[in-house]
């Protein structure tokens, strides 16, 4: 059995981030449970398809990394009335994908891999823009780096298969996304 757990990672890049910043106002962030087990099985999934540990492990912390920053940005009002704009359009844009995620999993016969990986797609470029002036080129490579991975259509094509250990997956993602979306968080 493994040890690894988003929710802990999670915790060490907000110290990590936190230890810099002194706001203590900062140190309630954190990352809920449900989006902890999303995370949890994308880090499964990634696993499943790249047979590689340390790869695996690297996308979700790239992920972790990039949302605390940004959060860590929206907490301090660093984002212009543009930029915001921006991020409303990449929350739009994020809705929609797990919306659409959700729907191909209910409904058989209706995934199409294109879709997925154009919708991955623009919430990368999306999220690109909104970062643009305040996060590293490094940080611009973690994004293109986690969305590049999940909108890969033969691991989208794996994904969305009626094969274990990925449909189980995907179960359990999809009951996250419908739960986030239904609280308002997503």
């Amino acid at each position: 059995m493994e040890s690894f757990s988003s929710k802990d990672l999670a915790m060490r890049a907000q110290k990590k981030i936190l230890s810099r910043i002194a706001n203590k106002s900062l140190a309630q962030f954190l990352i809920d449970d449900t989006s902890a087990e999303i995370l949890d099985e994308l880090y499964h999934v990634s696993k499943e398809f790249t047979g590689n540990r340390a790869k695996s492990q690297k996308v979700l912390k790239d992920l972790v990394k990039v949302a605390v920053k940004i959060a860590v940005l929206y907490r301090h009002q660093q984002f212009s009335d543009h930029e915001l704009g921006l991020a409303n359009d990449f929350r739009r844009k994020l809705r929609q994908g797990a919306m659409t995620a959700i729907s191909f999993h209910e409904v058989a016969f209706t995934f199409e891999a294109q879709v997925m990986t154009q919708l991955l797609g623009d919430c990368r470029d999306l999220l690109l823009r909104l970062v643009d002036g305040h996060l590293t080129p490094k940080s611009h490579g973690r994004i293109r780096h986690v969305f590049d991975h999940f909108g890969n259509d033969e691991l989208l094509v794996k994904l969305y298969s009626d094969q274990d250990p990925y449909h189980a997956h995907l179960q359990k993602i999809c009951q996250g996304l419908g739960k986030l979306l239904e609280d308002g968080t997503l």
